[in-house]
């Protein structure tokens, strides 16, 4: 098999020298260019598994190279060398299509790192084929889109923003980008950065050193640390405290960071990907997100679309989710009737697919025959529980006070849980009688013992 071969493009005999010599212990092979010109010819007369580009050329900027690059031959991921601290060009470089960037003076073993994901790029076929595990359903314009959205983004190693609302399978978008990339044998790690107390996140994510504070008895790696050689997914971004914003600020523009109680700082090879059901804009003209950070994680934009605006794809996810509960709980699968599937189209799904997967399961429970009818289903009304639109998620408390539409689910299953309980207690513990005394089948209360972790 053939080495594979990378393009140097810079004007500096030095660093051509010593660019080309680090690819070559890694048995790659190199080409080098001083110029525009030279690289655009080189480029149209053979392949390249990478292209290395500083971003001052002599007849020309790096960033058009990228251009050129992206418009014929696509396939060749190309990185920038950018001076240090010139932030605003390597953004530029990544909105155009650049697989990554590295800053001067090189580090060597950052470098050395992106080339290697960018070879391992080459190895890999289009994002449908790579990932493995969950996957997107759906047939809908949108939902094609949105697929070959993702397997774009997941060739680049470009920060990405993905919005949309509560339920609509985010952190499930983010793992396919993590997984059809060249990070798929790095780790995932998801943070969801509203779950963790101000006063630990900073601990949390960066790490600290032992004695930096009360309690630290011993170092403990951070969750950005964690993710080293893969891809961190801070999902519910819009809930990072402004001082943490900052920090994370210098993780994305210097691919650095310094755990608490540490006096260096170390090199930190993550792709951050993040997420949120806010409007991340709005926050920013308010002043409670940084700009500089909102445009820092916003190269490249995903809105993943509600379900309302996709129905068409409602019975292949309505099947699929049933498919999955029923394979849990080693159950055969009932059918859907068409009344009920109707029903299901015809809805709004406020709480979109995250909703449907609680509408199925509970039908699953409330049926003892092989269909689940319109009956089984028991759709909300609209009038009471659609969410108005609202700009972030306190407009939406307001409007109901004490119940967020993402606590909703939560509140039901403690509702539950306790009647379940009171029913036990009662029965002393006799499953049938608990059953009977709820007014469901025995089977049903079991289902629902497992998944509410009553023991």
């Amino acid at each position: 098999m053939s080495k594979p071969v990378v393009l140097i493009v810079d004007d500096e005999p030095d660093l051509l020298e010593l660019v080309s010599l680090t690819l070559g212990r890694m048995n790659l092979e190199t080409r080098t260019a001083a110029d525009l010109t030279s690289a655009r010819q080189l480029l149209a007369t053979q392949p390249f598994d990478l292209c290395l580009t500083d971003m001052r050329l002599p007849d020309g900027d790096g960033l058009d190279l990228v251009a050129w690059i992206e418009a014929n031959c696509a396939a060749t991921p190309v990185a920038v060398i950018t001076a240090h601290g010139n932030v605003e060009s390597a953004v530029r470089a990544l909105k155009l299509g650049a697989f990554d960037f590295v800053s001067k003076p090189l580090d060597l073993g950052a470098l050395r790192k992106l080339v290697g994901s960018a070879i391992r790029l080459g190895t890999l076929t289009d994002g449908s084929a790579t990932h493995r595990g969950p996957t997107l359903l759906g047939s809908s314009p949108s939902m094609q889109q949105l697929r070959e959205m993702i397997g774009r983004v997941a060739r680049s190693q470009a920060p990405v923003y993905i919005f949309g609302e509560s339920g609509t399978g985010k952190e499930l978008v983010a793992r396919l980008i993590h997984q059809s990339g060249a990070r798929a044998d790095g780790p995932f790690v998801p943070v969801n950065c509203g779950a963790i107390p101000n006063e630990l996140m900073e601990s949390e994510l960066f790490g600290h050193k032992r004695g930096s504070f009360t309690g630290a008895v011993a170092d403990k790696k951070g969750l950005i640390q964690s993710a080293e050689g893969g891809t961190l997914f801070l999902d519910e971004v819009a809930d990072l405290p402004l001082h943490m914003q900052v920090k994370l600020l210098r993780v994305v523009q210097e691919k650095t960071m310094r755990p608490v109680g540490e006096s260096r700082e170390e090199r930190v090879d993550v792709r951050i990907l993040s997420a949120t059901h806010r409007n991340l804009a709005e926050l920013v003209a308010t002043g409670r997100f940084r700009e500089d950070l909102f445009y820092r994680i916003n190269v490249i934009e995903l809105r993943v679309p509600p379900l309302r605006e996709r129905s068409g794809d409602i019975p292949d996810l309505a099947n699929a989710i049933l498919e999955r509960l029923c394979r849990r709980m080693k159950l055969e699968p009932p059918a859907i009737s068409q009344e009920a599937m109707q029903a299901l189209q015809d809805y709004g799904f406020p709480g979109n697919v995250r909703e449907l997967e609680n509408i199925i399961e509970r039908a699953l429970t409330l049926t003892n025959s092989g269909v689940i009818t319109r009956e089984h289903v028991k759709l909300r009304p609209a009038s009471v529980f659609a969410i108005p639109a609202a700009a972030d998620a306190e407009a939406a408390t307001a409007t109901y006070p004490g119940a967020p539409p993402h606590a909703l689910g939560e509140q039901l299953e403690d509702m539950e849980r306790a009647a379940i309980i009171k029913a036990l207690e009662q029965t002393r513990y006799n499953k049938t009688a608990a059953a009977k005394l709820l007014g469901m089948t025995f089977r049903a209360l079991r289902y629902r013992i497992k998944k509410l972790g009553i023991e």
